[in-house]
């Protein structure tokens, strides 16, 4: 009895949570006619599904669809409370409308107009994740607002994720072909490998290197078309070093033991919850990866992970400083951390990554200007095996239910 007795609380808890969030949905599609979120639509049908997404109609015709982004993602921002953002996608899973609807962000709040985060947020219009992702293609480059960088980083990534998840649970145009990044059918061999130095993490690709110059990022700035930027360069010799930075996936036992040794890679695993992973990064140079922003909101804005549709930025409740690598002839570097991936993100240890470098530089007083430099990681195939063959039982349906096949609401 009591065991029935708890099953029933938790299911209409799950309930009750699932009903909350239509509320919040509908309370701000009433502030908004279908057309703001879906250029030619004139109304919006009833919420379905948990978290709720909404059909939207032209006439008798079902074009797409609306839903609230904090309903399916993680949308803190500095403030640490949501910022709410109303998206609408077609029959294909293309982005067509946004709508910002409420935040807490001081610095927008009191500093940096809204208007300009608004036109940040027009570059995700006519972007379609999915199929960007099986291009072998990114995120939009849109231009970061600078004094709102995380603010707006965090808007667009919750844009393209939410609209990753919303495409997949109502099969909507090319997700019915699944996630492009896979490990083709291998995943982690947690016993593969054993402590190696640095010399072989390095060679194997254990370890991924991005070395930039002074010289080179001078040039990217030149080549953005930003003459401001191009005006104020970086000081120091063409070749001497901007950036030393390394990468490696210390969630794997033998890389992880490598460099962090026994104690320090015992420390990072309780840090984790089962099945969870995480990422050293370290870096020398007079460039720092971690910069000083995460002090006051607690959110790294200079370095992000990017796999196929999915970004993931890094939080200090899930870094770990570290003051030396392990690994036998590893150099001294300035800047060790170890960052776990947020639970809720969709990572694939086995599947190609890329950890994005973002470098600021000052052009006026409050102003900054923005470039970017990925650093590829896939994890050696030495580490990894096949994957168990897949069980004869279908997948678990989507929480969301796929669109009606019924005649007025057919696809565009």
């Amino acid at each position: 009895m009591l065991r029935l007795l708890a099953v029933l609380f938790t299911a209409a808890c799950c309930s009750a949570s699932a009903q909350d969030k239509a509320p919040l949905l509908d309370s701000f599609l009433a502030k908004l006619s279908a057309a703001d979120v879906f250029p030619g639509a004139d109304r919006f049908g009833p919420a379905q599904g948990a978290p709720p997404v909404v059909p939207v109609y032209k006439g008798q015709q079902r074009v797409g669809f609306a839903y609230l982004t904090s309903d399916f993602v993680d949308t803190n921002g500095y403030s640490g409370k949501p910022m709410h953002v109303v998206v609408g996608i077609d029959n294909a899973g293309t982005i067509v409308g946004l709508k910002l609807l409420e935040h807490s962000e001081p610095i927008v709040l009191i500093g940096i107009p809204e208007q300009r985060v608004i036109e940040y947020l027009s570059a995700f219009l006519g972007y379609n994740p999915l199929r960007a992702s099986a291009e072998g293609k990114g995120p939009p480059h849109a231009d970061i607002v600078s004094g709102a960088t995380v603010t707006v980083l965090i808007l667009g990534e919750s844009i393209t994720r939410s609209a990753v998840r919303v495409s997949r649970a109502l099969q909507l145009g090319s997700a019915s072909a699944g996630a492009a990044a896979t490990g083709a059918g291998r995943v982690l061999d947690e016993a593969a490998g054993g402590v190696v130095d640095w010399k072989t993490l390095l060679a194997q690709g254990a370890v991924g290197h991005l070395r930039l110059t002074t010289g080179e990022v001078n040039k990217a700035f030149v080549d953005s078309g930003n003459a401001a930027a191009a005006a104020r360069p970086q000081s120091g010799a063409p070749h001497a070093t901007f950036i030393d930075l390394y990468v490696a996936l210390v969630s794997h036992p033998a890389i992880g033991r490598s460099l962090l040794g026994e104690d320090e890679y015992a420390a990072v695993q309780r840090l984790l919850a089962p099945g969870q992973h995480a990422v050293l990064v370290a870096g020398d140079g007079v460039y720092s990866f971690k910069g000083s922003g995460y002090v006051r909101g607690g959110i790294f804005d200079r370095i992000e992970l990017i796999q196929g549709a999915e970004t993931i930025r890094f939080r200090d409740r899930l870094h770990r400083r570290v003051g030396r690598i392990a690994a036998q002839g590893a150099p001294q570097l300035k800047e060790i951390g170890v960052f776990g991936i947020p639970e809720g993100s969709e990572f694939d240890p086995t599947a190609r990554w890329q950890l994005q470098l973002l470098v600021q530089r000052s052009i006026g007083a409050l102003d900054k200007a923005f470039t970017n430099f990925p650093l590829d990681y896939r994890l050696p195939q030495e580490y990894t095996k096949p994957a168990a063959p897949a069980a004869a039982a279908s997948a678990p349906a989507a929480t969301t239910p796929a669109p009606s096949a019924s005649p007025t609401a057919g696809a565009a």
